[in-house]
């Protein structure tokens, strides 16, 4: 069997592109792998067709050669976009041993340790505050819609949630908006946002006398209101803040049901100074790539709960990564917040690890997520079942991608824009 021909899709999710690779074989079998990026979507299927001509005549089976093959190619710019393009060449090629073997992906490392997977709301209020036209839902506009988002989520029988900052026009505020965002200062939030601190002016908005604290514990509040306590909150703050706007954030936000707060940095030592202040538990590191990068948060024990991303990392990097975190008693909680290929991948890796916490998943999401895969996902709960079709478990309908193409130019997304 030898690899024939090797596509490349980038898909309009409404408000952020996907991408994906197909790897068609000359017997048959074709693999799907995702890679999904909201801001370099072009940069990481043009770094796929470099990697082309290690990979076209090459024997689809022979996964570790291929991939060391390109991590060479990549290595004197192994940064996110060539890994990520590299994970998503990677897992189509077990989706494709997973079909030629007739087994699931988690059967060819030794197979399941368990039938099924608890999830968590990823992204509630956020994509509601951002695109709730294209949603089909209410907008939030006021502290009543974030209870009723809570009283939503726990009705549906979620027992955890993760959202980010959310500023209405009833926000406790000084300097009130005219309308709801997300706060999201480290992507794109213009001048003065790169301070990172808790009191400043950009582009739109003034915050004074720490009333962002005011700001994220209303929003907080209102969901464990509307929820009744019953579901764990999670808040993440990116690449939002420096540790001692953290710290004080975390300080405020104790009293409440967290689940976590999740906080992204390049320094494992402000990490650590981070966790050490606060009982709440830190999670980070879904933008780490690789055991090299995530050892010295581990060493440092600077974080809680690992977060990995397999569709930027790849299957061998996230099953590496997940066993040093075992090593450290570290748990993982897979990143997923792209498509249901990117779903059944992470399943994949959750049925074949003993340290998973729980795992992402958006479900306020464009209305064909899951006509790509062939129908719903079952979830009852906040419990889904483990796939046990071969390979990811799914078969992908890319007539949806052609459909909803990402058109050239279009973009970035997810900035606060």
């Amino acid at each position: 069997m030898k690899i024939e021909a090797i596509n490349t899709y980038v898909v309009d999710a409404g408000w952020r592109p996907w991408q994906f690779t197909e790897i068609i074989t000359d017997s048959g079998i074709t693999g799907y792998g995702e890679m999904s990026d909201g801001r370099n979507p072009w940069g990481i299927v043009g770094t796929v067709e470099d990697f082309k001509p290690l990979l076209i005549g090459k024997d689809p089976l022979n996964i570790q050669s291929i991939y060391w093959d390109l991590q060479r190619m990549a290595i004197q710019s192994r940064g996110g976009i060539a890994l990520k393009a590299i994970a998503g060449i990677e897992l189509a090629l077990w989706d494709i041993k997973g079909k030629y073997h007739k087994v699931p992906v988690y059967d060819l490392f030794g197979g399941k340790l368990r039938d099924k997977q608890k999830i968590y709301w990823s992204h509630c209020g956020t994509s509601r505050a951002r695109s709730y036209e294209q949603l089909g839902v209410d907008p939030l506009n006021s502290r009543q819609d974030i209870i009723n988002l809570g009283k939503e989520v726990a009705d549906k029988g979620y027992t955890s949630l993760k959202t980010n900052i959310i500023v209405r026009p009833d926000s406790p505020l000084t300097n009130q908006p005219e309308s709801t965002y997300v706060f999201f200062g480290g992507f794109g939030g213009g001048g003065g946002t790169t301070d990172q601190g808790l009191e400043y002016t950009s582009e739109n908005q003034t915050f004074i006398n720490y009333e962002l604290i005011d700001v994220i514990e209303d929003h907080i509040s209102a969901l464990q209101e509307g929820s009744n306590g019953k579901v764990t909150i999670g808040l993440d703050l990116n690449f939002n803040f420096k540790p001692q706007a953290v710290k004080k954030i975390c300080k405020a936000l104790e009293k409440y049901n967290m689940m976590w707060v999740e906080i992204d940095m390049y320094e494992p030592d402000g990490l650590r100074e981070i966790t050490d202040s606060t009982e709440i538990p830190i999670t980070s590191g879904e933008n780490l790539l690789g055991i090299t990068d995530y050892r010295p948060y581990f060493d440092k024990r600077s974080m809680d709960v690992a977060m990995i991303d397999i569709p930027w990392q790849g299957f061998i990097n996230a099953k590496e990564v997940a066993a040093l975190a075992a090593s450290h008693q570290i748990n993982v909680a897979p990143h997923n917040y792209y498509s249901h290929l990117s779903t059944m991948i992470s399943l994949n890796l959750c049925a074949n690890i003993p340290n998973v916490r729980i795992m992402e998943i958006d479900i306020d999401d464009v209305e064909w997520k899951d006509e790509m895969i062939g129908g719903p996902l079952k979830i009852i709960n906040g419990v889904v079942d483990i796939p046990e079709g071969p390979g990811w478990g799914v078969n992908i309908d890319t007539k949806v991608f052609e459909d909803h193409a990402w058109q050239q130019g279009k973009g970035p997304g997810y900035t606060n824009k």
